[in-house]
């Protein structure tokens, strides 16, 4: 007995012999195009206007100054986060393009 078969009598054996397959209609029927074609005019869309939501704002307030133990001046710089760090680094940095000596005094939420 032979032990090697081969695919098409492996498939023949588990589902049986195929069906003959109905032979596909095809229609060769074009349908006719006009030759003017009316389009209607687009209307634009309107946009939505999105509303700014609660954006959490710290104020920083700063004395800066140029000369050590001189005079020294106060400014406030708005951080847009809730983090009191990040709003203390961003103001330091900011201030720091201008002056030497950067002190915090206070940090609030508005």
């Amino acid at each position: 007995m032979n032990t090697q078969l081969t695919e098409e009598e492996m498939r023949r054996a588990l589902f049986g012999d195929p069906e003959p397959l109905a032979p596909a209609i095809t229609s060769h029927v074009q349908d006719s195009v006009p030759d003017v074609v009316i389009v209607q005019p687009v209307k634009a869309a309107k946009k939505k206007i999105v509303s700014k939501g609660f954006t959490p704002r710290l104020r920083v307030t700063l004395r800066v100054g140029n000369e050590f133990e001189g005079k020294m001046h106060e400014i406030v710089h708005e951080a847009d986060t809730l983090s009191s760090l990040v709003a203390e680094q961003e103001a330091t940095k900011a201030a720091r393009t201008k002056f030497r000596f950067v002190e915090v005094v206070s940090v609030k939420s508005m």
